[in-house]
């Protein structure tokens, strides 16, 4: 068979799947976020009843009531960060397995994790700086400064950044990271809070600024992404075949980890090293609708803020009037959902 048929093979879907399926079975996913999203603003160690709820938005210049202050100031801007968080990381994690063709590809593989944690530190302990609203711009910027040393690394030699070569590269910048935050943490106590704080992955305390200084980041990089599935395809073929079918390997991938830094990079600097989103998502969504990252894309980018939004709500509910930090829910969650799929789904297909 060649190499076009191929092509047109896996990206006709399997199974019968077509679009007029698939696109139906996307805008039901969208109904259930918007679903997930009301009980994200309504649910918590304090309910608000749905006219509450549309009381405090129609008038967005809080009342000074204490539903209008936890609606407009809390639960909105947490709700809203929740999506644009979510759809990022789960379309990362879509992008970064195709392109490494490595279905254990995530945020925290490729060292974005631990580079935010070292430049975290780093503003602690030398800086003296103090409060996530302020050591978030270090975090992106050692989250993205980590991916592309990790690229870097991969990249040497005559074959390129392969994809064993990047999974090789992302474990070593990782260790090595990991090495550094550790030493310096153990001898300070402020850079132990602060990272403990930032690295259990949450939702809580993210509030109006930390959105809106991040959600130009995440928008652009999501509009951007959407425009991988065709190449993505070809790449799952393989680097000869992507390039029989005309695509420039090189600068594919190169295009591919500018999106993922911008997309994981603002992520994890905002709500921290949230775990099992962008691994798990990815899968269900290709269990969904199968090979074609035309649809894989979209699909991760609707399902991933349904998951995160649905542990956040249920880590406010279960320990109310406390609440459980999303990252440890989804721990929690993703642990045995990640062990199903890996027994009864298609894991290796990426």
């Amino acid at each position: 068979m060649s190499a076009t048929s191929r092509y047109a093979t896996r990206t006709s879907g399997r199974g019968g799947r077509r679009a007029t399926a698939l696109g139906p079975g996307l805008a039901a996913l969208c109904v259930v976020l918007a679903v997930v999203a009301f009980l994200s603003v309504t649910m918590g160690s304090r309910s608000i009843g749905l006219s509450e709820v549309l009381r405090a938005l129609g008038n967005l210049d809080s009342d000074g009531s204490i539903t209008s202050t936890v609606t407009l100031e809390l639960r909105v801007p947490r709700t809203l960060l929740g999506i644009l968080v979510g759809a990022a990381l789960g379309v990362a994690g879509a992008i970064l397995q195709g392109v490494t063709r490595n279905p254990l590809a995530d945020a925290g593989m490729m060292g974005i994790n631990s580079g935010a944690a070292v430049l975290v530190v780093f503003a602690v302990t030398v800086l003296g700086v103090q409060g996530v609203g302020v050591y978030i711009w270090f975090a992106f910027a050692g989250a993205i400064g980590a991916l592309v040393l990790v690229y870097a690394i991969a990249s040497l030699g005559r074959e390129g950044a392969t994809p064993v070569k990047l999974a090789l590269a992302g474990a070593a910048v990782t260790a090595g990271l990991v090495s550094v935050t550790t030493g310096i943490v153990m001898t300070n106590v402020d850079a132990l809070n602060e990272l403990r704080f930032w690295q259990v992955g949450s939702l809580a305390g993210r509030y109006t600024p930390i959105l809106t200084g991040v959600a130009p980041f995440l928008l652009i990089g999501l509009a951007a992404s959407l425009g991988f599935g065709r190449v993505l395809n070809g790449l799952a073929l393989g680097e000869d075949t992507a390039r029989g079918l005309g695509q420039n390997v090189t600068r594919t991938r190169t295009a591919a980890f500018a999106v993922v830094a911008v997309l994981a990079g603002a992520a994890t600097a905002a709500c921290g090293p949230i775990v099992f989103i962008g691994l798990v998502v990815p899968h269900v969504a290709r269990l969904l609708c199968g090979p074609d990252y035309r649809w894989i894309l979209p699909y991760s980018m609707v399902l991933a803020p349904i998951v995160l939004l649905l542990a956040d709500v249920l880590g406010r509910v279960v320990a109310a009037p406390d609440e459980l930090q999303v990252g440890v829910v989804l721990g929690v969650m993703g642990a045995p959902a990640f062990v199903a799929i890996v027994r009864y789904g298609r894991l290796s297909e990426v």
